[in-house]
């Protein structure tokens, strides 16, 4: 199941794609297909109309225009056939990605642990909640989560990244991935997914299109197109009566011509790719959308929640120093930070052993036989052990361990807080140790700003989007990181019911909220925001309740997928600007060439100087078939997107494809009608 991601961002498109679009466009002219796309099948109705027209002349009365009649039958074809290239070639890609995956998808034999025996039995019968042992070398059969072990895992069949990482019990880097392969060590698994419901099923689903659902806007925009097709409809068949009534005769292949250039055939031959090349740009950028709804609201987004740690810095707090309070030494507080961490798989904990014996610090691990392991929870902020001799051993945040030590009978030393505060001062982490009712000491943990993350988060100020970040740090903390940055907000000692409630707040002022997580207590508010960035590397039940996973496990690129989001909304906008804006110049190359012969003052409207009636229409109409095809490119690959205010994006679209869509069909069509007008 190798999808290289990254190769696939370096080519937009193949001769194998390109192909099967044209074949694709082709079936697409079946009306069955054709209705869905009102604007089309109502150019696809006219084309069959004149098709009848040059098989049956005598009935229509036009023998003495075949030639004509064929060549707008060919130029009414092209642009149907267009429209649905530009589709199939927007589904192309995912298409292909799917094809890559259904190819190289196969059957894994897994090793299921039934009664303490192991059985080989399929991948494709095994049930959710199976325990699953796989060794190094072994494919995980199944989606599910390590439930004992650890090991690094090659995900390149899913990220396209080569590096291998690392997957644990507990935490939040537990989940693993149907299909990936286990590099070193050997884990046991738990399966979280039935057959036929696994991550890479998802994935096939999504990218080849079969689950793609139009965005709100999108229907609002095609609710749009059709009513002015209906409106240009009616005005159309009412015309040739009331110019019968006027003593003007009107062709029927000058009305249906006529009806074409009127809609808005571009937009509506290029909304539907617009849309799916939209999702396709999320996939090749590593990061799999649930629907393109949540791409879309990514585009409007008002405030961004963002944790510190992994998103903001670096993530990787390691413990830096020990430093005494009251009356302990370095070594009092390095031996219990140790023996407190000796259980911890967490990295913290990780990096309190190697400081310990980096610095030489000695401690009894003996102490530590048959204690019990006190698991860290957000509610506590706290870990630690309980020794078989009753002393009690927490490790955590500062004022957690100072309401446990209070709780306990225990005296506050005088220079905590003092020292906490000026490693919080200085953007370090402090971590409280204490012994039963006595404060030891404090660990001193370290974490660094991502580099250009103030330049980011000023470029989505420019956007006029509100950022806040979220961290269990105290406030001091909190604050130096959040001044570093330049996030606008910060919540401090934060805890999952407080990412909700910021949610919410925003929500009820009317503000779209975009989060990311990878943990389980994240899940709430994953569900909860419009748009939920899960990580690949997070549990289960943070993919399950985000709208979009990115396979890469960046918290950061939230920020880019807002980028996209806003991409999508643009492109779509300016193609609509640009299309309604080019049919003014439309309507001044058809409406003169109908009535200059019957009314003569009407010829003052033809600006363009066009040859002839004739080859004015077939201008016009050439023009139309072939703009479709030029803005196939833009629509794959967007409009380029720069953070501005709405004003300026507004100001800046109506003067490019808002003129340029006025001016470009007048430079066309007389360019065209140069060589149509030597035919004719």
């Amino acid at each position: 199941m190798n999808m290289n991601m990254n190769a696939k961002r370096k080519s937009m498109l193949s001769v194998g794609i390109v192909k099967r679009a044209l074949i694709d466009s082709f079936i697409k002219c079946n009306p069955l297909i054709m209705v869905k796309n009102p604007v089309m099948f109502v150019v696809e109705v006219g084309t069959f109309v004149v098709l009848l027209m040059i098989l049956f002349p005598s009935y229509f009365g036009t023998q003495d225009k075949i030639g004509f009649n064929i060549a707008v039958f060919f130029i009414l074809l092209f642009t149907v056939l267009f429209a649905n290239f530009a589709e199939a070639l927007a589904e192309g890609r995912g298409k292909a990605q799917a094809d890559s995956l259904k190819k190289t998808k196969q059957e894994i034999m897994a090793n299921k642990l039934v009664g303490g025996a192991l059985i080989t039995i399929p991948s494709t019968e095994l049930l959710k909640g199976d325990i699953v042992i796989v060794a190094q070398g072994e494919m995980i059969p199944s989606d599910g989560e390590v439930i004992e072990g650890l090991a690094s895992v090659d995900e390149s069949a899913i990220t396209g990244e080569s590096a291998p990482v690392i997957k644990e019990a507990g935490g939040d880097f537990s989940s693993v991935t149907g299909g990936t392969r286990v590099v070193s060590d050997q884990i046991t698994v738990r399966i979280t997914s039935d057959p036929g419901h696994t991550f890479i099923d998802v994935m096939i689903a999504l990218v080849e299109g079969a689950k793609r659902q139009k965005t709100p806007n999108e229907i609002a925009l095609n609710t749009l197109l059709v009513s002015l097709t209906l409106i240009f409809l009616i005005v159309v068949v009412t015309l040739a009566p009331m110019a019968d009534y006027l003593g003007i005769k009107l062709d029927i292949l000058v009305l249906i011509s006529l009806l074409v250039c009127l809609i808005p055939t571009t937009i509506g031959g290029l909304l539907s790719a617009i849309g799916i090349a939209g999702m396709d740009r999320v996939t090749r950028f590593n990061v799999l959308a649930m629907s393109g709804k949540a791409v879309e609201a990514a585009g409007d987004i008002d405030t961004m929640i963002l944790d510190k740690t992994g998103t903001i810095t670096f993530g990787n707090r390691m413990a830096s120093e020990f430093i005494p309070v009251g009356d302990s030494t370095v070594e009092s507080v390095a031996q219990w930070a140790a023996i407190s961490s000796l259980k911890d798989e967490t990295p913290e904990g990780r990096s309190v052993l190697e400081l310990v014996k980096k610095e030489g610090f000695t401690f009894t691990i003996e102490v530590a036989d048959k204690a019990q392991f006190v698991e860290f929870k957000a509610e506590t902020r706290m870990s630690g052990m309980d020794l078989q001799n009753g002393q009690k051993i927490r490790k955590g945040a500062v004022d957690s361990v100072k309401s446990w030590v209070s709780g306990n009978g225990g005296m506050i030393p005088e220079d905590l807080d003092e020292k906490g505060n000026k490693i919080a001062s200085a953007g370090g982490t402090p971590l409280a140790v204490a012994v039963d009712n006595v404060i030891v000491g404090l660990i001193y943990l370290k974490d660094t700003v991502k580099p250009g993350m103030r330049e980011r988060f000023d470029q989505l100020r420019k956007m006029g989007i509100k950022t806040i970040m979220c961290t269990g740090d105290n406030p001091l903390t909190a604050a130096t990181i959040a001044s570093e940055a330049g996030v606008d907000d910060f919540i401090a000692e934060s805890k999952p019911e407080d990412k909700i409630a910021v949610i919410k707040k925003e929500q009820a002022a009317g503000k779209l909220v975009a989060m990311t997580g990878d943990g389980t207590n994240d899940a709430p508010a994953l569900a909860q925001a419009d748009v939920g960035l899960a990580m690949n590397s997070g549990t289960t039940a943070a993919k399950e309740a985000a709208n979009m996973v990115d396979l890469d496990s960046d918290p950061s690129k939230i920020i880019e997928v807002v980028a996209i989001g806003k991409q999508l909304l643009m492109t779509r906008g300016a193609l609509t600007t640009f299309s309604i804006a080019n049919d003014i110049a439309k309507y001044f190359a058809i409406i003169p060439a109908m009535f200059m012969v019957a009314i003569p003052q009407l010829k003052i409207l033809n600006v363009m100087a066009l040859g002839s009636p004739m080859s004015a229409i077939l201008s016009a109409l050439i023009f139309n078939a072939i703009i479709i095809p030029l803005l196939i490119p833009l629509a794959m690959k967007g409009v380029s997107y720069k953070p501005m205010s709405s004003a300026k994006l507004l100001s800046r679209n109506l003067l490019v494809y808002g003129l340029g869509g006025i001016i470009t069909p007048f430079i066309g069509i007389k360019f065209i009608d140069l060589f149509v007008h030597l035919w004719v």
